[in-house]
């Protein structure tokens, strides 16, 4: 049992996310793939990814078993947009939160032996981690985040008025079948573990989730924000959730407008936000090509850019979401 407890304060400043946090979806989906639960709505995404991980992936799955922990610097603390700024984030893990977080990993299972690289903060170690990360959204989440983000709106709608309907009591009683809400102590049923977190003034961020499945989870870390992650309603998901049948006719009138290439451009930017060497490769289209097609939208106002170390990173701008159905 987990009894998280809660002050005054930690009642005002206790959250639901805006959005699905990609860091936390990756990580998620990886248990999801290593696993057989879920089979109505995971099954044909599954299937999808062909059953065989790439040779990137299989390096780092040791380091994320589908039970039990998972290292706490996989998911970095904050409001992560995008995910290429949770992996900047991850990139930067001091080294003593990396040896810590792999220590106790291994005390329950065999760790590959890069990881001892990875626990000295090795850049090239970082690297083969966040490139498989990397590769994993791009290839599994990305092609359906839309979905994903519309599941995790449905949600946030719902706590939201159950929030002004019945207040923070409300909201923490209905979040999930494996949590018991006794004011002022939000008890969640486990087996792995017995312990107490106490928020004392710092609040707790929910954060919904569309590939957590049935129990909720919590970061091992006390010392960090902290954050409770959830299921969304799977029992509310389309069986064709995969399939991207809602977007079709939107997307070729859009093409009609723009063009094919700089409709699905613009797109790929509004569903995940990008560099433009992963528009290039998403859309099919050389890296000249990719920033020709992103600098006219950029001027027309759709399509806004950041830099972010040394990459530029894209998003859209209301309008340009709008136009693609966001």
């Amino acid at each position: 049992m987990v009894r998280i407890h809660f002050t005054s304060t930690d009642f005002a400043r206790t959250v639901v996310a805006a959005e699905p946090d990609p860091m936390w979806e990756t990580l998620l989906s990886l248990h999801m793939l290593q696993s057989r639960d879920g089979r109505r709505v995971f099954g044909p995404w599954r299937r999808t990814l062909g059953g065989v991980p790439s040779e990137s992936l299989r390096d780092v799955l040791p380091l994320v078993p589908p039970r039990g922990y998972s290292p706490d610097f996989l998911t970095p603390a904050g409001v992560i947009g995008h995910v290429e700024e949770g992996i900047d984030v991850l990139a930067g893990t001091p080294r003593s939160r990396l040896r810590g977080d792999l220590e106790v990993l291994g005390r329950d299972r065999r760790l590959p032996g890069w990881s001892s690289d990875l626990a000295r903060g090795s850049t090239g170690a970082l690297r083969r981690l966040t490139g498989a990360l990397r590769d994993h959204h791009d290839r599994a989440l990305a092609p359906h985040w839309d979905s994903i983000r519309r599941h995790v709106h449905a949600d946030r709608a719902l706590r939201a008025r159950t929030l002004l309907q019945g207040g923070v009591d409300s909201l923490l009683s209905g979040l999930s079948p494996a949590l018991d809400w006794q004011s002022p102590v939000l008890e969640m049923r486990s087996l792995l573990t017995d312990r107490d977190l106490h928020l004392d003034g710092r609040g707790l961020r929910l954060i919904p989730s569309f590939f957590c499945w049935r129990a909720p989870i919590l970061l091992r870390d006390p010392s960090l924000p902290p954050v409770l992650v959830y299921p969304v309603d799977h029992d509310a998901v389309e069986a064709d959730w995969i399939s991207g049948v809602r977007g079709r006719r939107g997307d070729e009138a859009l093409g009609n407008l723009l063009g094919r290439t700089r409709a699905e451009v613009l797109c790929t930017v509004a569903r995940h936000g990008h560099s433009t060497t992963q528009v290039a490769r998403h859309v099919g289209v050389s890296m000249a090509t990719a920033s020709q097609h992103l600098s006219v939208l950029r001027e027309n106002g759709l399509v806004a850019t950041h830099r972010l170390g040394s990459s530029a990173h894209h998003t859209a701008t209301p309008l340009g979401r709008g136009l693609c159905g966001g």
